[in-house]
């Protein structure tokens, strides 16, 4: 039986291994493995492909959110404002530095944060806001940096699932995820639309003295070796890393529009079948689509997974339990009524398989065996026509 993974990496660096292939060779034969030439080049061509000035690539996506609120100088006890319905990173750092993490709910629609409930959550004690890029596409960043300018807060953008992603403003400017708050992050994790081979990251700043504070804090608190001004971490992106970034970041482009082309297919499949809710498209952000998720409506989530597992089709569920509820976040004392939306989403989504390899037959496979289950199992064929 065919087997249909959620991301196929090994096809897409057979495209680009000649490529792939020369910047590893490049890093061993001279031995830079640790802040090599290949890592100040991409972080240039980074910068310039997002429009930023600064890009300073790290370890990895989660340490990018944790160096940026070291950057900015918050202190235990400051309230950062962020998304319930996001991967555990986004809030685990704030609670890491001591600082206390607020939860918002999201939108029914689009998946990231509310901004009514987030000024809602706004008091004396807020510092920073935290808005988390879901699936692929932005938040409302117009709105959110309106609200942080009104209350003197610092907006930093989690990026991880969106790079790449354009943001329309009303005046008709447009802006790439992650550049328009005082601080972005990113994750280069393999499966994400630009991977490397295994764990890196990269924040985005337009600000210098942030950028310079960053840049010292990834490395120990250095600006000179072994003179070190601040209390820093080890983060540094290692050189082979940035060869395979490198290699891959031309293409960006091109495997976001890989991805919107599954997507396309997907919602002309499921378009007309009112118990699968496709992805909504917001009208000030492109969408990425890192994920292709489904919310579910009278459909039962484990079987359908079971049947689609029986078909070779992979499937997975981001994610299974709001962060409000996990015990790792128990001393907080949230209030599950104040995140209605997570609590069902959390219950009903299901993201499918999307990469840059999936062809016709392969999506015609994934969507006829989605149907059949639909049609015979949940609704008796009644909820599609």
């Amino acid at each position: 039986m065919k087997q249909i993974p959620m991301v196929d990496l090994k096809g897409q660096y057979l495209k680009i291994k000649e490529e792939v292939d020369k910047g590893i060779q490049e890093v061993i034969d001279n031995t830079a493995f640790i802040g090599g030439p290949a890592v100040k080049q991409f972080q240039q061509e980074l910068a310039a492909s997002q429009g930023v000035k600064h890009a300073i690539a790290c370890a990895n996506g989660t340490d990018a959110l944790q160096i940026a609120m070291m950057a900015l100088g918050l202190k235990p006890g400051d309230e950062v404002i962020t998304s319930d319905f996001t991967f555990i990173a986004t809030v685990e750092v704030i609670a890491l530095l001591g600082l206390t993490p607020v939860l918002v709910d999201v939108e029914p629609n689009y998946f990231n944060i509310d901004t009514e409930r987030l000024r809602k959550a706004i008091t004396p004690r807020t510092k920073a806001i935290v808005p988390v890029h879901l699936f692929g596409q932005c938040a409302n960043m117009e709105e959110i940096m309106k609200i942080a300018a009104e209350y003197n807060l610092y907006v930093i953008e989690d990026t991880a699932q969106a790079i790449g992603s354009d943001y329309y403003f009303s005046d008709g400017t447009t802006a790439k995820a992650g550049t328009i708050g005082h601080i972005g992050t990113t994750s280069f994790f393999p499966s994400k639309n630009l991977g490397c081979y295994g764990d890196g990251g990269a924040l985005f700043t337009n600000d210098d003295n942030l950028a310079a504070m960053m840049q010292s804090i990834i490395n120990h608190g250095m600006k000179v070796r072994y003179y070190h001004e601040r209390i820093g971490v080890n983060s540094r992106l290692d050189t082979i890393q940035a060869a395979v970034l490198r290699a891959k970041l031309p293409h960006l482009d091109q495997y976001i529009k890989a991805r919107i082309s599954v997507a396309d297919y997907y919602a002309e499949a499921f378009g007309h079948c009112r118990n699968l809710r496709i992805p909504a498209r917001n009208p000030y952000s492109l969408h990425t689509f890192h994920q292709y998720t489904l919310v579910l409506d009278n459909i039962n989530r484990a079987s359908l997974q079971n049947h689609l597992t029986e078909k070779g089709i992979a499937s997975a569920v981001y994610y299974p339990v709001p962060l409000h509820l996990q015990d790792a976040f128990k001393g907080y004392s949230y209030n599950p009524d104040d995140f209605p939306v997570t609590e069902y989403l959390c219950k009903n989504v299901l993201s499918l398989p999307i990469h840059t390899e999936m062809d016709n037959e392969t999506l015609r496979y994934i969507t006829d065996s989605v149907m059949e289950f639909v049609d015979r199992r949940s609704c008796g064929g009644c909820c599609c026509g």
